[in-house]
């Protein structure tokens, strides 16, 4: 009986992992260019973490976490996002103790239940930042004008992206806001999904994430967070969006966007791009300036962002065509008989060691079929026979020109970069 993978969990195939490696590097090289470092936080944690962090009433946590219980009958669970776990090893060893702003990112598989589709699995992958420490609205607008360098690096230009910006306050303000949707959804309590009636009593803020089309028309219409900040608040939203003028970011305000965790103050926003129909966010985040105490540390603001790496590459897939693909190897050794066989496996051993990626047939093809099997593979192809041996000569074939040369096995591979360029 055959043993299928679980639904949600997709294979990356080798064809397809050169394109996730070079958008990986893009988004370290980026991030290491705005001082952020990387950070690896584990793949189960406690289910308490997320409880506690992203809020019981997130559908996240209530309806998409993946928990199970330990040997011991601990609560464990997959992570579903990242900014928890990071936050608690912020507090745990104790980064906060250093007074510095702590500048950390990450990236890596999450996991949440849900419908699998485009651009979303089961397993997904997940790259982000945590600027912890600072309340500066400047470094709003710096994690926003991050995100939109990394995009602008892989080369998805702004025409195609989009700002959404809100600020859903502090503690002290969310009281007031929570009671004033409160009552205007109760007066539409009928034409709320059976969910919603439920968040209508334990925490209204959330029908505003609802995806059901009935809830999310009523919530065009809610009351607006931005009319329930408190001065202090107004000021920052006032500053952050200031910065981002100064920075040339335009953006546009969006009175629902409250972001789908808990833990979320002030600032909230989504990069979107044009290109990928309803389910448009390239990455989305804001501030989180209550959540590093509520996880057992001092009081410290923080801000960051997280987007989905399955989104990303969908689009960089769509721009780069199907104009064919650059070779994996740098060259592929053919060997006829025997004694080229083992000649050539010293050769390519020295090869490899010399940095160049080589591989050779296993499969006792055909010269012809060999030839075809490097065509497909290799920027070069080395011919090793009897003749070649004889001669203490390696047949080296440009594959793009056809072009033919023969060289001295010994020099071939005591420098075989003076070759192979």
């Amino acid at each position: 009986m055959r043993v299928e993978g679980v639904r949600g969990m997709r294979d990356i195939l080798p064809e397809e992992t050169p394109l996730w490696q070079s958008l990986e590097a893009e988004i370290r090289e980026a991030f290491a260019h705005w001082g952020y470092r990387e950070i690896r936080v584990p793949v189960v944690e406690r289910a308490e973490l997320f409880s506690r962090g992203v809020g019981e009433e997130t559908e996240v946590v209530d309806k998409q976490m993946y928990v199970f219980p330990d040997r011991k009958g601990l609560e464990l669970a997959l992570r579903p996002e990242a900014t928890a776990p990071v936050v608690r090893a912020y507090v745990e060893h104790g980064l906060h103790a250093r007074g510095d702003l702590a500048k950390l990112y990450y990236l890596g598989p999450m996991f949440r239940y849900e419908k699998p589709q485009l651009g979303r699995q089961r397993q997904f992958h997940q790259y982000g930042v945590e600027a912890i420490g600072s309340p500066d609205p400047a470094l709003d607008a710096e994690v926003m004008d991050l995100a939109w360098h990394l995009m602008e690096r892989l080369e998805l230009g702004r025409e195609g992206l989009f700002l959404r910006l809100n600020s859903i306050g502090c503690r002290e303000d969310r009281p007031a806001y929570r009671e004033a949707l409160r009552g205007y959804f109760a007066a539409h309590a009928d034409a709320l999904c059976p969910e919603c009636q439920r968040r209508l009593e334990t925490n209204p803020l959330r029908i505003l994430d609802c995806k059901e089309e009935g809830c999310r028309a009523l919530s065009r219409d809610a009351p607006r967070s931005a009319d329930h900040l408190c001065p202090d608040c107004r000021a920052h939203f006032a500053d952050v969006e200031a910065h981002l003028a100064d920075l040339g970011l335009a953006h546009e305000l969006d009175p629902t966007l409250v972001r789908g965790l808990d833990y979320y103050t002030r600032t909230v926003f989504e990069l979107c791009s044009r290109d990928l129909g309803a389910q448009d966010a390239l990455l989305g985040g804001g501030r989180y300036n209550g959540l590093v105490e509520l996880l057992g540390g001092p009081p410290t603001p923080a801000v960051g962002f997280a987007g989905g790496m399955e989104r990303l590459v969908i689009l960089l897939s769509s721009r780069s065509g199907a104009g064919g693909s650059v070779p994996d190897l740098d060259l592929y050794l053919v060997p006829i008989g025997n004694e080229a066989k083992r000649e050539g496996a010293k050769v390519l051993s020295a090869l490899r060691r010399a940095g160049i990626s080589a591989d050779t047939d296993y499969m006792s093809r055909s010269l012809r079929k060999a030839m075809q099997v490097a065509g497909r593979s290799a920027r070069y192809a080395a011919i090793l026979g009897p003749d070649e041996l004889a001669r203490g000569q390696i047949k080296l074939k440009d594959l793009a020109s056809g072009e033919e040369t023969a060289v001295g096995l010994a020099q071939f591979t005591a420098d075989p970069r003076a070759f192979i360029r």
